[in-house]
C-alpha cells in the first residue's frame, strides 16, 4: 500500500517542515561525531594511512562522514560497497572456481593497509539462513589464508581494525524498536551523546586497564551463578581491555582460557545465533577443555552441526561484559557481549593477542546473566557479585 508522500523519507524518518529539519540536523551532527570517533579514536588514521571501508549500500551517510574525516586527517581511503543480497545471489550462481575466488584488492587490504573499518548495515538479516552449507564450506576455505594473515595482524594493530554499527530498519526490527529508538540506543552505546565522545572512551579504557591489571596477576577464574559453575586457568594468557578501539561500541574485557584448562558446566540464558540460526537456553558440559554433552531448549540440531567442525568443542575465548549504557537484548553480538552484568564465552577460534592457540573457522560468542546472583572468583577471590565488580577487589 502506498502512503502519501508528505517530505522526504531519509533514513526511515518522514520529514515534514521544521520538525524534518530539527531531525535532520540531529541526524547530520550525530554522524560527524560518530565518524570522528572511529576515524582519530578507533583507528588513529595518521598522514598516509591506507583505510579500507567495508560496508553496505545503506551505510553510505555515515561513510560520506568517515571518508571527509579520514581524508582531513591525510588518510588514504578505499570503499567497498555491498548491494542488496549480493551474497546470496552469490552463492546461489556461483560455480566451484568462483566460489574460490577471492579479490585480489580485499586480500592486499589485509595484507598490506593500515586500517580496515568494517560497518555493519544489514538489509536483512535472514538473507544467508537458508545458504547452501556446501558452497559457504567451500567458500570458507576459500578465505582461510588471507583470515589467518587478518588475524595475524589485527592481533598486533599492525592492522588497525574496528567493527562498528549503523541503524537500520532491519536491525532495529531484530531489536523489537523503531529505527529512531534504534538510533538513540546505537548511538547512546557508543557514547555520542557525551560532549566529547573520545574523552568518555578514554575514562572507560581507564577504568577497565585497573581491571585487567588485577586479573593478569591471578591464574585461576571461576564463573559461577543460575546454572553455571566453570573454571579455567588463564596463567601465562593475557586479558585485553576492550576500550571501543577494536569494537565500537565496546566495554568487555577478555581473554583465552588455556585450552584443556576448562571444566564445569555453564548454561547460556541469552539466545545465541550462527549464520542466521537461533539457539535458545544452550548448556554445555565441559572436562579437560573439551565440550563433552551439550543440550539447549531449541535449536540443538544446530550445535550438533557447529560442534562437528574442526576446534569448535574447545573455548577461544572467556569474557566479562562492563557496557551498563547496554541495556537490554537485541540479537546483535556486537552489543549484546557488552552487556553490563553478563559474562560471555565463545567456542572455536582463540585470540592470538591473549596468547590462545585454538584454530577454527567458528569463534561463536554465548551470554549469560550475572545480574541474578552470579559471582566471579580470581584465585578464589570473591571480586564480582550481581553483575558488578566489587569495590575493593
Amino acid at each position: 500500500m502506498e502512503i502519501e508522500r508528505l517530505g522526504d523519507l531519509e533514513n526511515g524518518y518522514l520529514l515534514s517542515g521544521d520538525n524534518g529539519t530539527m531531525k535532520q540536523e540531529k541526524m547530520d551532527n550525530m554522524l560527524k561525531k560518530y565518524a570522528n570517533l572511529l576515524v582519530h579514536y578507533c583507528l588513529n588514521i595518521q598522514e598516509n594511512d591506507k583505510l579500507y571501508i567495508r560496508t553496505t549500500t545503506l551505510a553510505e551517510p555515515l561513510v560520506r562522514e568517515v571518508f571527509r574525516s579520514a581524508v582531513n586527517a591525510g588518510g588514504i581511503v578505499e570503499i567497498d560497497f555491498e548491494f542488496r543480497e549480493q551474497n546470496r545471489i552469490f552463492l546461489e550462481e556461483a560455480k566451484s572456481e568462483q566460489l574460490k575466488y577471492v579479490s585480489p584488492f580485499y586480500k592486499q587490504a589485509i595484507e598490506s593497509f593500515d586500517a580496515y573499518l568494517y560497518i555493519r548495515a544489514p538489509f536483512n538479516l535472514r538473507e544467508m539462513q537458508n545458504a547452501d552449507a556446501e558452497k559457504s564450506g567451500i567458500r570458507q576455505e576459500a578465505f582461510k589464508e588471507v583470515n589467518k594473515i587478518y588475524f595475524e595482524r589485527t592481533a598486533t594493530r599492525d592492522l588497525k581494525r574496528n567493527l562498528c554499527q549503523f541503524p537500520t530498519q532491519a536491525s532495529a526490527q531484530e531489536a523489537g524498536m523503531s529505527l529512531e529508538e534504534y538510533e538513540d540506543f546505537v548511538y547512546n552505546a557508543c557514547k555520542l551523546f557525551e560532549e566529547n565522545p573520545i574523552e568518555s572512551w578514554l575514562q572507560v579504557r581507564r577504568e577497565q586497564q585497573g581491571i585487567v591489571d588485577f586479573l593478569n596477576k591471578k591464574e585461576k577464574i571461576r564463573y559461577k551463578g543460575d546454572g553455571i559453575d566453570i573454571t579455567f586457568s588463564t596463567k601465562g594468557r593475557t586479558w585485553i581491555n576492550s576500550d571501543g578501539q577494536t569494537n565500537m561500541p565496546s566495554g568487555e574485557v577478555y581473554t583465552s582460557p588455556i585450552e584443556d584448562s576448562v571444566n564445569g558446566v555453564v548454561r547460556f540464558s541469552f539466545p545465541a545465533a550462527y549464520m542466521g540460526h537461533e539457539v535458545e537456553d544452550v548448556t554445555l558440559w565441559v572436562k579437560d577443555g573439551y565440550v563433552d554433552r551439550w543440550e539447549a531448549r531449541r535449536g540443538k540440531e544446530l550445535l550438533d552441526h557447529v560442534f562437528a567442525l574442526e576446534g569448535a568443542r574447545r573455548f577461544g575465548e572467556a569474557a566479562i561484559g562492563t557496557n551498563y549504557s547496554i541495556d537490554r537484548f537485541t540479537k546483535n553480538i556486537l552489543f549484546d557481549e557488552k552487556i553490563g552484568g553478563t559474562i560471555h564465552m565463545a567456542v572455536g577460534q582463540s585470540y592470538l593477542q591473549t596468547g590462545g592457540k585454538n584454530q577454527s573457522t567458528v569463534h561463536w560468542d554465548m551470554i549469560a546473566e550475572m545480574r541474578n546472583g552470579g559471582e566471579i572468583y580470581a584465585d578464589d577471590e570473591k571480586i564480582y557479585q550481581n553483575g558488578s565488580f566489587l569495590p575493593n577487589f
